[in-house]
């Protein structure tokens, strides 16, 4: 795992035990502007399909979450999805942390 701060290895834990629990393609975790942590895994039914991000995102807006600091995302992809990019350029600016790695938390 590359050199990462106390509260960024928080945030693998806390996307890589999210994603364990639920047996969901990914995990992810966000910490925001005033260190509160969110985490969540993909939503996917028949009805409502979202990514970990967006659940994170979703979650940090309703709190009244002014921004993101970092974002980790566990799971098979080996680059963030557009989509995530997007909602997190929007919601955090294009200068947010994100760190991607494996289901098991081994960064990328």
């Amino acid at each position: 795992m590359p050199d990462l701060s106390p509260e960024d290895t928080k945030l693998v834990t806390l996307a890589r035990a999210t994603r364990a629990r639920t047996q969901a393609a990914e995990g992810a975790a966000v910490r925001d502007l005033d260190g509160r942590t969110y985490a969540a895994a993909t939503v996917d039914l028949a009805s409502l399909q979202v990514s970990a991000v967006q659940v994170c995102v979703a979650m940090a807006v309703s709190s009244g979450s002014r921004g993101l600091a970092a974002v980790v995302v566990l799971g098979e992809a080996t680059e963030l999805a557009d989509a995530d990019r997007a909602v997190l350029d929007e919601y955090a600016g294009p200068d947010v942390v994100v760190h991607l790695g494996d289901a098991r938390g081994t960064l990328h």
